[in-house]
């Protein structure tokens, strides 16, 4: 069985990129917003623990997310494609 590669790429886009939204604003919610450097800030510029932060965040992983599953889609077709031949 393969796996349609837009619809997953759009899937891990959505899952990540909706996560990391839900996440920062969990964290406001609990502690405040901070606007301090933080580690996924070093990787997704621009991003902070604040709600202008939450917005780039979700741009940024939803690509991330995007990416990352078109590349396992395609990888995991290849794979199934090529595993019956000799």
């Amino acid at each position: 069985m393969k796996l349609n590669i837009k619809a997953f790429a759009l899937t891990c886009g959505l899952v990540w990129g909706f996560g990391l939204f839900a996440l920062t604003w969990w964290i406001i919610a609990f502690d405040g917003a901070s606007g301090e450097p933080t580690l996924i800030g070093q990787l997704y510029r621009g991003y902070t623990i604040s709600p202008a932060g939450s917005l780039i965040g979700l741009l940024w992983a939803f690509c991330d997310g995007w990416v990352g599953g078109l590349v396992f889609a395609w990888l995991y077709n290849f794979i199934v494609g090529h595993r019956g031949r000799p």
